[in-house]
């Protein structure tokens, strides 16, 4: 995996918390944080933010994620130092799910944008300007449907829902699951899909055959999962 990601937080315990939860859907993606001071006060600093932009160089790319007002700032000035060929993004995305997304999408190989743009789409809301086929009578039509039947024996807990939520974020596409936007794993998560369950997927776009095929094969395979 090339691309990397850098969490910025006012607090060590939640960039460090938050990495050990999306190591868990993307165990081969370098992810860093860099919360608090120097001195392990509630705050931000430079040095934590570019040592661990430096920690993070040698791939593909970085992406950066920070939680609030002063740590996007630092992130900024830490941008505006970083030197070296590859490219550094900042997200404007939730630290939590949107490196949840950007992880998943890390690990499936995705490219530095492609990454930023996972972690953007776990704002959530879907892509409005993919509306479907408008019929005769007025309803929306999208452009390619699926059911699948959750085969695993936790359904639709945090895993899956980060790898359909980070797969689908990438696609030109505008997807929901069961009602809700395939691209949030928070709405995903809210589902509350057992084993049995059937998903109806619904894509309107460019890309809606392959997303529709996508969680299916996500499904199909019981998430890797008995």
């Amino acid at each position: 995996m090339t691309v990397r990601i850098v969490v910025v937080s006012h607090s060590a315990k939640i960039a460090e918390g938050a990495v050990e939860l999306a190591a868990q859907m993307a165990p081969d993606v370098l992810m860093v944080p860099a919360g608090g001071t120097s001195d392990g006060r509630i705050g931000t600093s430079l040095e934590k933010v570019m040592a661990a932009l430096d920690e993070a160089a040698g791939g593909d790319g970085v992406v950066v994620l920070a939680d609030l007002g002063s740590a996007v700032m630092t992130a900024e000035s830490a941008l505006e130092f970083a030197d070296g060929p590859a490219t550094v993004l900042l997200a404007d995305a939730p630290v939590v799910e949107g490196l949840v997304a950007a992880a998943v999408a890390a690990q499936g190989g995705a490219s530095v944008h492609d990454v930023r743009r996972a972690a953007e789409a776990a704002h959530g809301g879907p892509k409005d300007e993919h509306a479907g086929t408008i019929a005769a009578d007025g309803q929306r039509v999208p452009d390619a449907t699926g059911d699948f039947e959750l085969i695993n024996l936790a359904g639709m807990h945090a895993r899956p829902a980060a790898k359909i939520a980070g797969g689908l974020s990438g696609m030109d596409v505008m997807v929901t699951v069961n009602g809700v936007d395939g691209a949030s794993m928070t709405g995903l998560m809210t589902l509350g899909a057992g084993k049995g369950s059937v998903l109806h997927v619904e894509a309107s776009g460019p890309d809606a055959e392959r997303a529709v095929e996508y969680v299916g094969g996500l499904v199909r395979a019981g998430f890797g999962e008995p």
